[in-house]
């Protein structure tokens, strides 16, 4: 994402306004012309940006700025001391409101979101050009004790000195749009822990279980802090993938269970794992623990390496007796310090960054094309006649797609 430096009135932080608007040769994401900066205040002139290192044109800077109000710009200024302060309250309110489906509050998500982001990046140059914080992504199929490895991981790097997150991306019903939020209860001790934040947050039918502002929360728990950024997913399927674009390592945990557990996960999936944790490995388990990750081990050797710095790995662990964490700790602070030697890690975030960007293009663009009020109207029919046989999805489509751009403002 660019950073722009731009004017910084004394008591007021402007506010994007919808760009819906706008002709369509102008219409594009939106850019903070005037932004905190964090430390300093700076002056760029009309659509001129010396931070923005890509040559736009000037109709993609050319952006209807609204001032904020006095209650928001009192909320936002709150919120953001309180954040960079390490206040969870006021991390629990910032990530409420990256998640809002509220235009007006939407808006005020992505000033505040910017505000971070500086902040962030002069962490980061303090810190030599290193990320301050490590991000994990652990996923596996249900019943695999990822809540359980969890709390005992985290208690583990509090007890350590690390403030560890843990964004957990809960199930919703696509019917009722409720969501199970079990993970904070199965963690009780993780939770009372005061170096600790868990946050449950719904799926809400995105696909693969990831939220799309699951990003904006890592940044945002980077802000206040914790160096340890922990990213649980919603089983086996593509949250998968969706994660692993979102953090610097990526863990598989499955559970000693029987049957072929090969067939069981996707191959696609083993092969973004850059760990492969087999849990539940004690008691009358630890054999079956012992066959898994032998057959993980020589499968690992069949598939193709995601980094030239980093040979994935099968290991076991226990939650219960805590036989293997810290060794399984071990191999992740190996991992990243081998990724940051090779300088992958920094690569990796930035193109993380585009991924980033594409997906949120994508999932505005498919909202705006589903609002167009042309294609409201021609759905229903349009719908029907498919299910009927009348005419094929891909004939529909095209018409839809027609009725969108030719109705669209040149």
């Amino acid at each position: 994402m660019p950073y722009i430096f731009p004017k910084m009135r004394r008591f007021g932080f402007p506010l994007l306004r919808h760009i819906s608007s706008l002709p369509s040769a102008s219409r594009t994401c939106c850019l903070h012309r005037r932004v905190f900066t964090g430390s300093y205040t700076s002056t760029i002139t009309g659509h001129s940006c010396q931070q923005h290192r890509r040559n736009v044109s000037s109709s993609a800077l050319r952006q209807h700025i609204q001032d904020l109000s006095g209650p928001e710009q009192r909320l936002l200024d709150k919120l953001y001391e309180g954040l960079i302060g390490g206040q969870r309250a006021s991390l629990a309110e910032s990530i409420t409101l990256v998640e809002t489906q509220h235009p007006r509050k939407k808006e005020l998500a992505q000033v505040l979101l910017q505000r971070v982001l500086v902040y962030r990046r002069e962490q980061e140059s303090r810190n030599g050009g290193k990320p301050v914080a490590f991000r994990v992504g652990l996923s596996g199929p249900p019943g695999a004790g990822k809540s359980s490895f969890i709390e005992v991981v985290g208690k583990m790097l509090t007890g350590r000195g690390h403030k560890v997150s843990v964004l957990a991306v809960d199930p919703s019903s696509c019917t009722t749009g409720g969501s199970l939020m079990g993970d904070k209860t199965r963690m009780t001790e993780l939770s009372r822990d005061m170096d600790a934040f868990i946050r449950p947050s719904p799926a809400s039918g995105t696909l693969g279980g990831v939220t799309r502002t699951t990003n904006e929360a890592v940044v945002l728990c980077e802000g206040a802090g914790y160096d340890i950024v922990l990213v649980e997913t919603v089983g086996v399927g593509q949250s998968e993938f969706a994660v692993a674009d979102m953090v610097d390592m990526f863990v598989l945990l499955i559970p000693p269970a029987g049957g072929d557990e090969l067939q069981g996960i996707k191959r696609g999936i083993i092969e973004r794992a850059d760990l492969v944790v087999v849990t539940k490995a004690d008691g009358d388990l630890l054999g079956p623990a012992r066959r898994i990750q032998a057959e993980y081990t020589s499968a690992l050797k069949l598939l193709r390496r995601q980094s030239k710095s980093w040979n994935p790995e099968v290991v076991r662990a226990s939650s219960h007796t805590n036989e293997g964490i810290p060794e399984v700790w071990a191999k992740l602070e190996s991992y990243r310090d081998a990724v940051l030697a090779s300088g992958e890690l920094q690569g990796r975030r930035r193109a993380q960054q585009k991924v980033w960007m594409w997906s949120l293009i994508q999932d505005n663009a498919l909202a705006h094309f589903q609002n167009h009020p042309s294609v409201r109207g021609a759905l229903p029919q349009l719908e029907q006649r498919v299910t009927t046989g009348e005419i094929s999805p891909g004939l529909a489509a095209d018409l839809l797609l027609k009725a969108f751009t030719s109705s669209s403002p040149k």
